[in-house]
């Protein structure tokens, strides 16, 4: 029979071993560099507030030069895009979005027309637009710490680098300097793009010097027009193949070089090239002369032309004008819900009457 004495010794074993066991468990469990996690988290957050967004709400065009997918439900839906989840009660949704056509509908005649429809569509694109400038007084006070108002070139190349994980004390100090920076050649390119950007947000007298208004366009160049001129030209340049600073059909629709794995892939490649084969022969080439010059683009571009909102007004009540009166009712609505909200509530459109 074992002592009491070679129990405890026994017992006292075991609970060492297991807490050996959980330690260890601990261990595995947790990242290898919990503090370094961290400061990649925060790093990640930092580089989202000082870099200029590529997607740019009510603008029809992506920096890169793609087409847009949402433009019709952010010109449409505002900021109540995000209340039209997939994952939400159809019956729930269908109600936001007769509320929303009581809204455009200002006359109380039930049906929306081409004008009611631009009316709200630049009301929509202010939305965005105030919505841009709120965050914009955040990220200008993370790039400007000492409030002075203003950020020079250097302080926010100091910031930008110290958000891809450069060490910012380092940095600044090279910078003041003027020692070499060892910078990888990928971040090396962004920086020059930046550099050239931050050049054109910089009123006259350019000074390098970039206040909260200049830095609003610095990150979203549709609130400004020189700005929406300089990215304009960066799209042109990046599909322009000959160099004449203008966009053939050819140009506009080419597909990046590449192999096609599957026939997925190539019906994707197909909508690709048939949705910009669209856009470019029924708006963007306005004159219709198959050549797309900057002023073309530049016009296309421009979320807040008017004209520009009347036709999109027109193109977007064309998509679900079924009884053709040029008017938008709610039943056409409700049926094309998914290219007004990316909702598809068309199978309970036949209760539309139930509630109205």
């Amino acid at each position: 029979m074992m002592s009491k004495q070679a129990f405890l010794c026994s017992l006292g074993s075991l609970y060492l071993s297991l807490l050996f066991v959980f330690l260890l468990m601990d261990v595995y469990a947790r990242p290898a560099n919990n503090s370094a996690l961290k400061e990649k988290a925060v790093d990640s957050k930092d580089e989202n507030e000082i870099l200029p967004p590529d997607h740019l709400n009510g603008v029809k065009m992506e920096m890169d030069g793609h087409l847009n997918k949402e433009f019709h439900q952010e010109v449409f839906l505002g900021k109540e895009m995000e209340e039209f989840d997939e994952d939400s009660e159809p019956r729930r949704n269908r109600r936001k979005l007769m509320a929303i056509f009581s809204k455009v509908d200002i006359n109380r005649d039930n049906k929306i027309s081409a004008k009611e429809m631009q009316r709200w569509i630049m009301e929509k694109t202010e939305e965005h637009f105030q919505e841009a400038v709120k965050e914009n007084k955040m990220h200008f006070r993370a790039v400007d710490p000492d409030g002075d108002g203003h950020v020079s070139w250097d302080e926010y190349k100091i910031k930008f680098l110290a958000s891809k994980g450069f060490n910012e004390k380092e940095i600044a100090e090279k910078i003041k300097n003027n020692e070499e920076l060892k910078i990888d050649e990928e971040t090396q390119e962004v920086l020059d793009n930046l550099k050239d950007r931050w050049y054109q947000a910089d009123n006259p007298p350019a000074d390098l010097l970039l206040n909260e208004e200049e830095f609003l366009s610095f990150l979203h160049p549709e609130h400004s027009r020189g700005m929406l001129k300089f990215m304009v030209k960066e799209i042109i340049r990046d599909l322009d193949q000959d160099g004449d600073k203008k966009l053939t059909l050819s140009e506009f629709i080419s597909l990046p070089v590449g192999t096609v794995e599957n026939q997925q892939a190539q019906d994707i490649d197909d909508d690709w090239v048939k949705d910009r084969k669209k856009e470019f022969e029924e708006v963007i080439d306005a004159n219709h002369d198959g050549i797309v010059t900057m002023e073309e683009l530049e016009e296309y571009m421009d979320p807040m032309n008017e004209y520009n909102a009347l036709n999109e007004a027109k193109q977007m009540i064309a998509v679900a004008d079924e009884n053709q009166n040029h008017h938008l009712e709610q039943g056409e609505i409700l049926k094309y819900s998914e290219y007004f909200t990316g909702s598809k509530l068309m199978d309970y459109a036949r209760n539309v009457h139930e509630e109205f």
